[in-house]
C-alpha cells in the first residue's frame, strides 16, 4: 500500500456538528462493508484452495486404486489362469474304484451338481464311470467337482497319514468329529466307515516320504493346519490329489507347484492377496514364486493369511477377486 500514491481528496468545506455525526455514521457503515467484503474473498479463495486440495487427494487416491486394480488383475490371470493349471498326474481308475467302494454314491453326487446349476460334463461323469488317462487340470469351471472328487479320494484312500498320525491323536473313535469326515455326505457308506478303508495306492518308502514332506508343508487360509492334518475338506482333498502325483512319481517340487495353484482356484480371494503381499514386498509374480513358499505357514495359513490382509489394508493394496472361494462343506 505504501508504493501506491494516495488519492486526492477534495479540500472539505466546514460542516455542522448533525452533519459530521451522519458523517461518522456513514463511514463506519463503509468499513463494516470493505471488511465484509475482504472476509467474503478470502473465505472463497480459501475454499477453492480446500477444494482443489481435495481433488488433489482424491485424484491421488483414484490412481491408486487403479493401480491396484490394475495389479490385481494382472496377478489374478496368473494365479486363475484362463486356460486352467494341468497337473502332471492321470485320473486312471480311481473315479470308478471310489464309486465301487461306496465313497461316491453316483446319484447323490450327480444330483448336487445339478441344483447347483452346474450339471456334471460328460467328460467328468466318464472320469467317474469309467476312469481317464487324461491329465488331471483344474479351471475356474471345475474347481468345485475337483474339491469334492478329491476330498471322497483322501477320506477313503488308506494312507498312514490319516492311520498314524494327526487325525487319531485321540484315537480312531473321534475322527468323524471333523469338517473332512463329519461332512462327507456324497458317499453310500457313512463317511467314518469309509474313512482310510481302501488301499487305493501303494506307495513305496520314496513316493511316501515324499508325500509327508509336501502334505506337512501345504497350508490352506481356512485354518492353521498343514495337509497332513487335513480335518477340513480343502485338506482332505489336497492330500488326495498328492497321493495320487506321489503315485505317479511326482517330484516335491511338482506337488508343491500343483498345491500353489489348487489353493488358488479353491481360494481366490486369499491367493489373490497372498500374491500382492510377495509382489509388493519381493517383487516376484505368483507365477514364479516358489510353491513351498506360497502355500507355506508365512502366507497360506489362517494367521499368516490374516497377518498378509492387514499389512495390505494398512497400505492400501487391498485387492477383490471375482469369487471369495469355498466353504469347508459339501459343494
Amino acid at each position: 500500500m505504501s508504493s501506491q500514491m494516495e488519492p486526492q481528496i477534495p479540500q472539505a468545506q466546514p460542516i455542522d456538528e448533525h452533519q459530521a455525526s451522519r458523517f461518522a455514521g456513514h463511514h463506519k457503515r463503509d468499513i463494516a462493508i470493505k471488511a465484509l467484503v475482504l472476509v467474503i474473498i478470502f473465505a472463497l479463495g480459501a475454499g477453492s484452495g480446500y477444494l482443489a486440495g481435495t481433488r488433489i487427494r482424491v485424484t491421488a487416491a483414484s490412481a491408486e486404486t487403479s493401480t491396484v486394480e490394475n495389479d490385481a488383475m494382472t496377478l489374478m490371470r496368473q494365479i486363475n489362469p484362463p486356460e486352467g493349471y494341468k497337473i502332471p498326474a492321470i485320473y486312471g481308475d480311481i473315479g470308478p474304484r471310489l464309486v465301487e467302494a461306496g465313497a461316491i454314491d453316483l446319484a447323490k453326487f450327480t444330483s448336487i451338481y445339478k441344483q447347483q446349476n452346474q450339471p456334471l460334463t460328460e467328460e467328468q461323469t466318464t472320469i467317474l464311470t469309467e476312469g481317464s488317462l487324461a491329465n488331471v487340470e483344474i479351471n475356474r469351471e471345475n474347481a468345485y467337482f475337483m474339491l469334492n472328487f478329491f476330498w471322497a479320494l483322501g477320506l477313503t484312500s488308506e494312507n498312514p497319514i490319516l492311520t498314524e498320525g494327526k487325525m487319531v491323536s485321540r484315537g480312531r473313535a473321534g475322527v468323524g468329529g471333523f469338517a473332512s469326515t463329519g461332512g462327507w455326505t456324497l458317499g453310500t457308506q457313512p463317511s467314518t466307515e469309509l474313512y482310510a478303508s481302501e488301499r487305493i495306492f501303494d506307495l513305496n518308502d520314496e513316493q511316501q516320504s515324499r508325500l509327508a514332506e509336501v502334505a506337512a508343508g501345504v497350508y490352506r487360509p481356512c485354518c492353521n493346519n498343514p495337509t497332513d492334518f487335513p480335518d477340513c475338506n480343502h485338506g482332505m482333498a489336497l492330500l488326495g490329489l498328492l497321493e495320487l502325483m506321489a503315485s505317479q512319481n511326482a517330484t516335491v517340487e511338482q506337488m508343491f507347484e500343483a498345491a500353489k495353484y489348487v489353493n488358488a482356484f479353491w481360494f481366490p480371494q486369499q491367493v489373490l492377496e497372498i500374491a500382492m503381499a510377495i509382489k509388493a514386498t519381493q517383487n516376484v509374480d505368483f507365477a514364479d514364486a516358489e510353491g513351498a513358499l506360497v502355500v507355506g505357514s508365512q502366507y497360506s495359513s489362517g494367521s499368516g493369511f490374516q497377518n498378509v490382509h492387514q499389512w495390505l489394508a494398512g497400505n492400501g493394496l487391498l485387492p477383490q477377486a471375482p469369487s471369495s472361494g469355498g466353504s469347508c462343506g459339501v459343494q
